[in-house]
């Protein structure tokens, strides 16, 4: 029998990617006889009292015997559960002044489904009045989330701005979003469908201020069209951010993005978009298409937690500074580790990542990856968070930027013991490989 041909869409997504790297690495780690050191992939800590918590909540719904029947005997509507709709409407308007209901909010399988979603929505081929022509996702600030790269069903639907550096004291630096550079683009080219950023910033722990949310909403407003905000990491759940200025922000113009995966129900898919009504229904015809529901478990569990309170005192008063003193904790075993060498680690201003820049390394960080792996420390390396570029040459392409091969996302939420272990093998082997 001849190999399986596969159509263009399925031979973008079955290839080789960041993320499948990511996630390979995640489900089957390296062999049990050899000490491991996971610093690579996005799974959250398991906090103890945050599991206490969705423990007490899942035994309420199995000592309720229609509750438990119906949870796991019934579909969903495809936007959601109505009462977790309802929840999330109902503190999000109580807690920001938004003007929302529940028919603003839908719910997918995880916000990384959510995003190929709102992507292929705004880019790709549009045909209106007899016309056709191709609109992009611009991204105002790169490195971003290495899910985003591979997700556009059609080539060349992303672009990406470079960022300004700031470099600081004591081996710290700080990317900001070049708006000069950013809106000369929007003003030569009109083929820009939405705009997208994470916040806080996935892989380095950047948080955009308030300042900089408001004037990309108003640059959204301007050009209309959305702005994507992938808040898997910000307020008021999980609350993994560090900074004061990040005040939660929605209008018409903003699609926000947020999750249940990183207060720790990961696997149990919980995307949650917050947009104007007619993106939110957009998105349920698609996942009637693409899945018929979304799991209802996470939005069971976390339903009556979002009404009382409790989710979001608990991140506020467990998860943040759980994270906060682990963070803390590895960027000085980083400095203490990699004293004497040219490096720098990224402003730490939230997510669960930290982002280490070896600028005198002498190999691409992608060969770098393998040289940790062979020693049991699984990273992720910094190409694959450099994507989009100007395939016009209006923009540098995203690989000519000198942190393209520089750089190792690490996560810091495991065990101590293990990523301080961790941080010193990647330096003893950074010293093997300086240029």
């Amino acid at each position: 029998m001849p190999p399986a041909e596969f159509s263009d869409f399925g031979t973008k997504l079955c290839g080789h990617s960041g993320i499948l790297q990511l996630m390979d690495d995640l489900g089957k780690p390296l062999p049990k006889d050899r000490p491991t050191y996971q610093l690579g992939g996005g799974n959250p800590a398991q906090i103890p009292a945050v599991s206490a918590m969705y423990r007490a909540q899942m035994e309420k719904i199995l000592a309720d015997g229609t509750a438990f029947d119906d949870l796991i005997g019934r579909y969903d509507a495809p936007q959601g559960r109505t009462a977790f709709l309802e929840a999330v409407a109902a503190y999000l308007s109580d807690a920001y002044g938004w003007d929302i209901t529940a028919e603003n909010v839908a719910v997918t399988n995880g916000s990384q489904s959510a995003c190929f979603y709102l992507f292929n929505l705004f880019s790709g081929t549009f045909s209106t009045g007899g016309m056709r022509r191709k609109k992009k996702v611009l991204f105002p600030l790169v490195p971003e989330y290495v899910g985003y790269a591979d997700q556009g069903i059609e080539p060349g639907t992303f672009a990406s701005i470079p960022p300004r550096v700031a470099m600081g004291d004591d081996h710290t630096f700080k990317y900001h979003v070049d708006f000069d550079r950013l809106e000369a683009y929007l003003r030569a080219h009109d083929d820009i469908g939405a705009l997208c950023v994470s916040r806080p910033t996935n892989p380095t722990g950047n948080v955009l201020t308030d300042g900089e949310i408001t004037r990309l909403s108003a640059l959204a407003e301007t050009y209309g069209m959305p702005l994507i905000v992938d808040n898997a990491y910000g307020l008021p759940w999980p609350d993994i951010i560090f900074t004061e200025d990040a005040t939660p922000l929605w209008n018409e113009h903003i699609v926000l993005s947020m999750s249940l995966s990183k207060i720790g129900l990961p696997a149990l898919r919980t995307g949650v978009i917050i947009a104007r009504r007619e993106i939110v229904a957009a998105l349920g015809n698609l996942n009637a298409i693409a899945a018929l529901a979304s799991g209802s478990v996470g939005q069971a569990i976390a339903g009556p937690l979002i009404i009382s309170g409790e989710l979001v005192r608990t991140a506020r008063t467990v998860v943040r500074p759980f994270y906060q003193q682990k963070s803390d904790a590895a960027v000085g075993w980083i400095k203490q580790c990699f004293a004497g060498g040219d490096f720098a680690v990224h402003k730490n201003e939230g997510s669960i990542f930290l982002w280490l820049l070896l600028n005198d390394l002498a190999v691409p960080t992608k060969e770098f990856y393998h040289i940790l792996k062979e020693r049991g420390v699984i990273v992720v390396p910094g190409e694959y968070f450099f994507f989009g570029g100007g395939n016009d040459g209006s923009l540098p392409r995203a690989e000519d930027h000198p942190h393209y091969a520089k750089c190792l996302r690490l996560n810091y939420a495991r065990a101590a013991d293990e990523v301080e272990r961790g941080i010193q093998i990647i330096a003893d082997a950074y010293r093997q490989y300086r240029a």
